[in-house]
């Protein structure tokens, strides 16, 4: 007997995910967020360069990350490599919400974030299913719910 169900997709090792962030975030450095980073385009999602404070550390801690554009506000999805639990970005900006998001090297804009929740969620999940429909996938290999994280400009 065989099963029709489909396969979650295939996600490369975590040591080579690491290492295409870490890889992305000095050629950010590098060219000063002009090489790889646009807006959100004709791909439907974008990267920003996101600055938190570090919950533990009191420090400013930075990582790029994708986004949608939700009208004023950007969303992005707490993935963490898709490895188990939550990105410490995620754990800085639930300790201390207030943020600064940086798109193609443009002027620093300060945001606030905050998880959506229920039909909010399910409908900005279902804009990132758009983007990427192995988004399903790669989320149900995990047993850590993946938030959404809304980041709304403040000031």
């Amino acid at each position: 007997m065989t099963t029709d169900a489909p396969r979650p997709p295939r996600v490369p090792p975590a040591w080579f995910v690491h290492t295409a962030w870490r890889v992305h975030r000095a050629l950010y450095r590098l060219s000063g967020g002009r090489f790889l980073w646009t807006p959100a385009d004709k791909r439907g999602w974008g990267a920003l360069h996101l600055t938190t404070v570090g919950r533990r550390s009191g420090e400013e801690r930075s990582v790029i990350i994708g986004y949608l554009d939700e009208g004023d506000d950007l969303v992005a999805i707490a993935m963490n490599g898709w490895d188990e639990g939550h990105p410490a970005w995620w754990l800085n900006l639930r300790a201390n919400p207030e943020a600064t998001v940086r798109i193609s090297g443009g002027a620093p804009r300060p945001v606030r974030a905050r998880e959506a929740l229920g039909e909010e969620r399910d409908r900005l999940w279902q804009r990132w299913v758009a983007v990427n429909g192995d988004l399903d996938g790669y989320a149900g290999r995990r047993s850590t719910v993946t938030p959404v994280v809304v980041l709304e400009p403040r000031g």
